[in-house]
Parts: structure tokens; sequence; C-alpha cells
């Protein structure tokens, strides 16, 4: 028997039923109302068939299970009965499939998050594929709001609410490992051996064993250690999380605090997210969704795959992206004059795969894919170089001019310039429309963002591959004109000179630092300098004072002479101890000067409207992709022009 749906296919084997989910015109599953509507109706039908022994629920899709609720069905909802209605209805539903007086099988064949984890806690069985792409996640809070359809209750019921509540708080994903490690999954499979494992559990056969002490803990934990955890828990969230920026984490504690997991927690967790869901926070960071879902669309046009990177420059920035690279799959060559500069990138490579990979052997496959390459045997056979030497035009220049004699035909080259205009770098080039920009961003292993920077010569052939390796490295592109400090840099110069300025007219560096970091800022721009580099800083101030006509206070170049270049060398405008800023008290009658913060942030804004005008981005969706993921601005405002936008300064 076989029965297909819009979004689901239903099939009988024997005496069990697999149902597949497939969302009609769609690349990936999610879940909107007509899915959870049709899936209630199949649930309905299947509980009044007698003679099935079993459910298994699997995705039709090849790349991935459920990436739950849809988002674009959430943010079109403008009042809190129509968000409210849309939450019951997933309750309802699930609770239906919990119901259910047959054993009930989730077979997790790739990505797994949010909604589609609280439909696998409404299964009596979770089996998971053995393989990178299965991983686990309730993301919500990402999104300003928490799990709505049962996770806040079911979850802790399951993992006890210790362990529930760091997937729930943090929205970070697992592999499917440490699913089955911490009991959120049964079973891990390979996948030539998911049917059989799955059909298993279906027809009863396998019984649930937990140990004595782990019952107890669970009943504990959810019961009246609640209030001990809650304590512990939000004193520890508070350090991390501003509850004014984000209230989510704090609301979904709170619930579990409140009503533990009793059956009527679920109508409090459809409210508290019916609110959370109008609230400006979510709004935002669905834009901020939104944005990163533009970006990664924009590497997907050419299909071409890159095999081998060569890396020229082993400093920091280099050497990070080299590793970065082989972290991805690619092979990568690196290379620098001698070997003592290439030693320090192999040890922090190393130091990376360690933290990112989870067995001895990934880490040394990796570690084999970056090689040593003091001759440059690389270049020849890479499919793209990438120049990341010292910011000097000249041999920049004379650098690339070399390359050109040695590398193949279809090879691009591309610059990690910060500030210098490509044309520049371009001129005596034989062939200068196939060089680009790729201006990666320090950390290169946390930050997100890749400027990939076009002149006017670059053909679109060129820029669509470098978009595409952007993508292919994980990684999201930025497509930018060539210009003086491109976007990002552009906008951060006078946000970091403008704090320069303040602090040379008395006010103190850790009161500049906390009035950026209230407003939703990751660090500070004083301390942010610091970590730059107060070196690099000033190249890049100057650069842009030539051409913008930007001021260069006097103060920054002072340091930088005195070799106070920030945490590198131990001072800037803080001194470090281990690599920790040692920040001056502020006395308690200090009055801070009254819009600090504007002071800060529109200098930012007056720069990203001149960007606007001469097109160094195509619109200004494009201006916050960049300022959020390439600098960190607070995500929770929207971005730069949706901030400046809501407070009239545009």
């Amino acid at each position: 028997m076989e029965v297909s749906y819009l979004n689901w296919r239903l099939q009988q084997k024997q005496q069990i039923l697999w149902l597949y989910f497939d969302k009609e015109n769609s690349s990936s599953n999610n879940l909107d109302e007509k899915v959870l509507t049709e899936l209630n109706s199949i649930i309905q039908e299947i509980s009044n068939d007698k003679s099935v022994q079993g459910l298994i629920i699997t995705s039709n899709k090849v790349n991935g299970f459920i990436l739950g609720a849809d988002i674009q069905t959430i943010s079109k909802l403008k009042t809190q009965e129509e968000i409210l209605a849309f939450i019951q209805l997933g309750q309802k539903v699930f609770a239906k499939l919990a119901a259910l007086n047959i054993p009930t099988v989730a077979l997790i064949n790739g990505l797994c998050l949010g909604g589609g984890v609280e439909l696998t806690l409404a299964c009596d069985y979770r089996i998971a594929l053995n393989d990178d792409k299965t991983r686990f996640g309730l993301p919500e809070v990402l999104l300003g709001i928490h799990p709505g359809w049962g996770g806040t209750i079911r979850l802790p019921r399951l993992l006890g609410g210790p362990a529930a509540l760091e997937l729930i708080l943090t929205g970070k994903t697992i592999s499917s490992y440490r699913a089955l490690k911490s009991g959120l999954i049964d079973q891990l499979v390979p996948s030539r051996q998911s049917e059989r494992a799955a059909s298993y559990f279906a027809v009863g056969k396998y019984k649930k064993k937990y140990s004595f002490f782990t019952l107890i803990w669970k009943k504990l934990t959810n019961s009246w250690m609640r209030n001990i955890i809650s304590k512990i828990i939000q004193d520890r969230l508070s350090v991390k999380v501003n509850s004014k920026h984000y209230p989510a984490p704090y609301a979904a504690l709170h619930l579990w605090k409140q009503y533990g997991v009793s059956n009527r927690a679920f109508s409090h967790e459809a409210s508290s997210v019916s609110k959370l869901a109008l609230g400006s926070t979510a709004k935002h960071l669905m834009r901020v969704f939104f944005l990163k879902e533009r970006l990664k669309k924009l590497g997907k046009k050419d299909t071409t795959i890159f095999k081998h990177v060569h890396v020229i420059g082993a400093g920091t920035m280099g050497g990070d992206i080299a590793a970065w690279c082989a972290l991805q799959g690619l092979y990568v060559t690196l290379q620098d004059r001698e070997a003592k500069y290439i030693a320090p990138a192999m040890t922090r490579a190393f130091e990376l795969f360690q933290k990112r990979l989870k067995t001895s052997r990934a880490i040394q496959a990796t570690m084999d894919r970056l090689l040593p390459d003091l001759a440059g045997y690389g270049i020849r056979r890479a499919d793209i170089i990438i120049e990341a030497i010292f910011e000097d035009l000249t041999a920049k220049q004379d650098l690339f001019r070399q390359l050109e004699k040695q590398i193949k035909p279809d090879a691009i080259l591309a610059s990690n310039t910060s500030s210098i205009v490509l044309e520049d770098i371009q001129q005596g080039l034989q062939h200068p429309e196939r060089l680009i920009g790729l201006h990666f961003f320090n950390p290169v292993a946390k930050m997100s963002l890749i400027e990939v920077v076009q002149s006017a010569i670059t053909t679109p052939d060129i820029l669509e591959r470098g978009l595409a390796f952007v993508h292919q490295i994980n990684r999201l592109p930025l497509p930018v004109k060539s210009s003086p400090g491109f976007l990002v840099n552009r906008l951060l110069m006078p946000y970091l000179m403008q704090a320069v300025l303040l602090l040379q007219t008395g006010i103190p560096a850790p009161v500049i630092d906390k009035a950026a970091v209230n407003f939703g800022m990751p660090m500070g721009p004083l301390e942010l300098a610091d970590t730059v580099g107060l070196d690099i800083c000033l190249a890049v101030a100057r650069i842009l004072s030539q051409s913008l006509g930007s001021i260069v206070p006097e103060g920054l170049e002072k340091m930088v002479a005195n070799n106070d270049l920030g945490r590198k060398t131990s001072k800037g405008f803080y001194r470090y101890k281990k690599g920790k800023p040692m920040k001056e008290k502020i006395p308690k009658d200090y009055k801070s000067p009254k819009n600090l913060v504007n002071s800060l942030i529109q200098p930012m804004i007056d720069e990203a409207k001149k960007c606007l005008e001469e097109k160094v981005v195509t619109d200004s969706d494009l201006i916050d992709a960049g300022i959020i993921f390439g600098a960190g601005f607070a995500p929770f405002r929207g971005g730069l022009m949706e901030y400046a936008k809501e407070q009239g300064a545009l």
C-alpha cells in the first residue's frame, strides 16, 4: 500500500507504516501550516487503523531530515493570536503523534533542527544515521524565540533539566555521536542498516533500559531541584547574555523553573513564544537569518569544485586561512620565506583541528592536507592562489607579476588585502581581470564573512568562481566593489577612530568600551583595535584618510611609534596579562557623557550612506549583512542601516 499527499508519502511494508516527509516545491523540509495540517490528518487515519504495528517517520530529501519551522511563515504572522494559533497547531499534532498506541520511530537522516527535533521527541524512539551530515539542535533562541512545540517540556523529560537546558538556551548544534551519548537518540546506525534497525524498533522489540541513578536524576532535576538549578544557570547566563537584548533564553529558563515538565507547561510554552515572536529582538534576528540565507545563495551559481589552494604568507591571517581551507577538505600548500615563519602556523592549525575534529585519524588526515611549501611547488597545481603578505602595494604587485608566469591558465589569483584597491594591485598584470580580492576577517575560524572584491575589469565568471570558492569553504560571500577599505573596514574605521578621539578628550577607555558593549557590540572599539593590532588599524586608517579624507588621530600614531600595538605586544589602549585586558576601575560617581553611544555609532552610519551612494554594495541589506557577519554589529538590532532607519538617522 502507498498513499501520496502533497508533502508526505505513506507506504506500508508488512504491518509497519513508513511516512516520508518531502515538502512540495522545496529543496528542504520545514514545517508550515499546510504541512502540519496534512500530518494531523495522516496521524488521525493511522490511529484508526488497528492493523498497523508500528510507524517510522523519515525524510525523503537528500539534504536533511527537518530544518524546523518555516521562518517565512512565522515572520509573516502579525498578531499574537495568529502566532499562538500556529504554535498550538504544532503542539496539537505532536501530542497526537505522542499519543499513538503503536511504537513510533523517527529515522533521522541529515540535519534535524528546531521543530524537527520536537517532532522526534514526540516519537517513542529516535535512530540517526552515523554520518557527519546528521546533526541536532534547537536554534530557536538564535531567532529571538524558544522551542514552542513541546521542546521545553519533552527534552527535559528525556535528558533531565541541566542537559536539556544546555541545548535549549545556547541554540548550539551537536553531532549524532554527541546526541547518542546524551540520550537524545537511542541508536546510531550506518545508512545500509538504517531500514532494518528502524523496523526492529517499530515492532516493539527494543526496550529502553535506564539505570536507577539516571531515572532518579531526571526526576529530581525536573522537580524539587529546579529552583537551585535555575539559579545556577541564570547566574551563568547573565555573564554571557544581556536579558534586555536577548530575552528568549531567560523566558525558556523561567518556563522550566515555573512549570517544570507538567502537561500544563505546554500552554505556557505556546503563550511565551507568541509574545517573544512579536518583540523587536525576534523581528531583527529573523531578518538576520534571511540576510544569511541570501549570502549563502550567492555562491551557488558556479559549479566549480576547488581541490588545491596555495596560500602565500604564513602570518596570522595566511596561516589561519590555510588551516581553515584544509579543515574544509581542500589540499593546501602554505608558502613563506623561511620555515620559521611557517612553523607557528602549523602549530595553530593542529590546535584548531584538535578542537574541531573528534578522532585522531581525522586530525591526522587534515594535517596531511596542509603542507609547508617553502619553494612554492604548489603554485603550478593550485586552482586558487591566495596572497596574504603584509600590506605593501609594491610587494603585492611584484608577487602577482611573478605568480602570473607560473599558474595554470584557469587558476584564480586572490589577495587578502584589507584596504588596498584592487585596480592598483592589478597594474602590470597580463590578465588583470582574473585577480580578485578575498578579504577574510580575524579570527578566520570564527568570522563567517569573506568580502569578495571585484574591480571594474573583473569578469563576471571570475567573480562567480570566487563566490563559489567562499561557499565551498563554508563561509558567507559578500560581493563588494573595489574601493578604499571595501565595506566592513570602511565602516569600522570611523567607529574605531572616533573611539580614539573620544579617549583623547579624557573619557576613560573602559567607559567608551562599556558603552559599546551595552549597545550590543561583542567588545568595545578600543579593545577591538587592540585585538586587530594598532599597526594594522593605523595602516588602514592612513589609506582611508588619503582616499576619503578621514582623520587619523595623533595619539594612534604615537602608540604605534612606541611599539604599543595592542594585544600582540601586551600593551595598547590596555595592558594585557595572559591575553586579558587589565582595565582601570572607574569611580562610582563618574558620569558618562550623554549620547556617548550615538557619538560612536553615527560615524558608521554616515560612512554607510556614502558606501550606498558609491555602490560599494548593491543595497542596504548587504551593508547590514557585512557589518553583522564581518564585524559583529549587534545582531538583535537587525543591522546598522536597520538601526539607523528606526532611529530616524536615514
